[in-house]
């Protein structure tokens, strides 16, 4: 491919912007009619005037579950704004003005969605919220994203009324541990970031081939051997296999657990444990090989991937497992277990004469009604202690435990049938929802990542499959998005694969599939960049917008108008087949390309934040292939 390019100068059209009032969206000379909330509300209305909010401005709160989000209202307010409110447990009375009132009260009769359903009222006077304790939280984080970025002494809110609630009851991030760790301090501001958009469940990955994360004081070895290995892969060398020859680990200890749990359910969060079983359980035959169906011994995984050697179903094992969940149980106080219960090979139950005499025993035909089994008795006992099972959707073969909500993985089929026999569904389709592919192409990413699933692929994905009949649809109970942490080895990485996505999925989870519409989250995003960066978090600093991938030039000149998402941010170019850097030029104005009739034109362009990091090289090629010579 040869490139041939010219540049010239011309001037600049308009874009969108975020207007005096923070969180409301304009167009230069035009009044806006959006909040620039994420996700997008049920019903918004703006009104007249706006409200000042400062030091001034007095907090009252209805009760005692009010006061509580009143201190997690008045924290935040101190980091945005840098000031605090007075706070007052009481109602306002008839004469008060300049107040923020948060109010206990239910706002909807929908069973599902009233425990987080709120109303929001902002008048030149008074901010009022009611709702549930849920419903509150939610609504003060809409209240949040109203207000700028950075500190200031007054700020102004648009007057306004909406009233909101939630499309599902599960808006759930996955996170694996078990590849890689992160400290607790850095779980603390990823549920931060999930509570401010409304996400309700943490999924933590806490048991792996390669590493057992969570304290087990009657095993105390699942840590001391198990949450060890002696390397891991370099790279991506899988096969062949090339180690890194560093040893790596760690686990949590009880306490940090309870500490995150503590913390989560303070923010509306509720953490789901996974414990892996019968599989992905070489970090814990490492440390009890007793419990596989051969004499090992085992050393926990250095290689990704899937491993032969599984739990044996044996009386020893039950024992443990039972031993085990029950401490897992007494740290986790929502409702589900999650067991795993993915990526079972069955070659060592079919040459193990005790997995062949419990198929035996119990009439079962093969090895996948032997896992099924296996998961119905873990079940059994789940279910005796208050809890429910979840499961990767593996956990229809062979028939599907009583009681069990699958999480549908390998695209839509597991979570449309298991909904067709009347089991609760997370949809959590590899397709749309597995946060650890890039969100371009390759060669376009900060880091080596494989696959492409960009926040468009996101935004479009709707949970709700629509060849279930209407009685079946309400089994889908929400939707998850997860991080796989194998090639993600440093936090930054796993912010870099999580932000912007993970709004794009609170907005699936939460917003209508009726008023979801992606220009309009696009626009409201670009506002959410700075919260993004006042945060601390290395997220992918998106493509100009104006860059297209590809484009055919319809004449021997094509402009491109860009416009960087990240106010304050600065993009540099070439047109030489050079990789842009600092000192390459500066994009000020439109950019105007000489193309020759069939050749080919590459623009490449560099965006650094206002915070210095450096975005990907972006590139668009400019196709003459159509151009006419005359």
């Amino acid at each position: 491919m040869s490139y041939q390019v010219l540049a010239v100068l011309t001037l600049c059209s308009g874009i969108f912007c975020v207007n005096s009032f923070a969180g409301q969206l304009e167009k230069p000379g035009e009044k806006s009619h959006a909040l620039a909330v994420i996700p997008k509300p049920a019903s918004q209305q703006l009104g007249q005037g706006s409200f000042s909010l400062s030091g001034k401005t007095r907090l009252f709160a209805s009760d005692a579950a009010a006061l509580s989000n009143a201190s997690l209202l008045n924290d935040r307010l101190e980091q945005t704004l840098g000031f605090r409110l007075a706070v007052l447990q009481k109602l306002p009375g008839k004469g008060d003005a300049n107040y923020l009132l948060l109010k206990t009260e239910a706002q909807s009769t929908n069973k599902q969605s009233q425990d987080e359903a709120y109303a929001l009222a902002i008048n030149p006077h008074a901010i009022e919220l009611t709702g549930s304790p849920a419903g509150q939280f939610y609504g003060m984080q809409t209240l949040l994203q109203m207000l700028p970025a950075k500190a200031s002494a007054v700020a102004r809110l648009p007057a306004a009324s909406i009233a909101d609630n939630p499309r599902f009851s599960w808006r759930g991030m996955h996170l694996d541990v078990g590849r890689h760790m992160v400290s607790v301090e850095f779980i603390k501001k990823f549920l931060d970031q999930m509570a401010f958009y409304k996400m309700n469940t943490f999924h933590w990955h806490l048991t792996e081939d390669q590493g057992w994360r969570i304290e087990i004081k009657a095993y105390p070895k699942l840590t001391e051997v198990g949450g060890w290995r002696k390397e891991s892969t370099l790279k991506r060398h899988v096969e062949p296999y090339i180690g890194d020859g560093k040893p790596y680990g760690g686990f949590y200890t009880q306490e940090q657990i309870k500490e995150v749990v503590a913390y989560a359910a303070a923010r509306h969060i509720t953490v789901v444990p996974e414990i892996e079983l019968p599989g992905h359980a070489q970090a814990a035959l490492a440390a009890y090989p007793e419990l596989a169906c051969t004499p090992g011994p085992f050393e926990v995984a250095t290689n990704w991937g899937i491993f032969e050697d599984i739990f044996c179903p044996s009386e020893a094992t039950f024992h443990f497992l039972e031993n085990v969940l029950t401490e897992v149980m007494a740290l986790f106080p929502g409702q589900y277990l999650h067991i795993g219960g993915d990526e079972v090979p069955k070659a060592r139950w079919k040459k193990s004469a005790l997995a062949q005499e419990v198929m035996r025993r119990e009439g079962l035909k093969n090895e996948e009604e032997l896992q099924s089994w296996f998961i119905r008795r873990v079940e059994k006992f789940i279910n005796s202690k208050g809890k429910r099972l979840i499961g990767w959707d593996e956990i229809l073969e062979g028939g599907l435990a009583p009681n069990a909500t699958v999480m549908s993985w390998r695209g839509e089929d597991g979570g449309i049938a298991a909904a067709r026999q009347g089991h609760d569904v997370i949809m959590s389709p590899t397709s749309h929802c597995y946060f650890d592919a890039g969100q371009g192409p390759k060669e376009q990413e900060s880091w080596e990542l494989g696959g492409e699933l960009p926040i468009e692929k996101v935004y479009a994905y709707n949970p709700v499959p629509a060849v279930l009949k209407a009685e079946e649809q309400r089994h889908v109970k929400g939707v998850q998005a997860n991080i796989w942490t194998e090639y993600l080895s440093k936090p930054e990485m796993i912010e870099y694969m999580a932000f912007p996505r993970l709004l794009a999925m609170a907005e699936v989870a939460w917003t209508a599939q009726q008023g979801k519409e992606y220009d309009g989250f696009e626009k409201r995003l670009e506002a959410h960049y700075p919260r993004l960066q006042q945060a601390g978090l290395a997220y992918r600093i998106p493509r100009p917008i104006g860059l297209p991938a590809q484009v055919n030039a319809k004449d021997k000149t094509h402009t491109l108008a860009l416009h960087a998402p990240v106010a304050g941010s600065k993009m540099y170019y070439t047109v030489d087949g050079t990789v842009p850097d600092t000192s390459s030029p500066q994009y000020i104005r439109p950019l105007v390309i000489a193309v020759k009739p069939g050749q080919d034109s590459l623009v490449q362009v560099l965006t650094v934040s206002p915070d210095g990091r450096h975005s990907a090289v972006q590139r668009s090629v400019i196709r003459g292939a159509g151009i006419v010579q005359k």
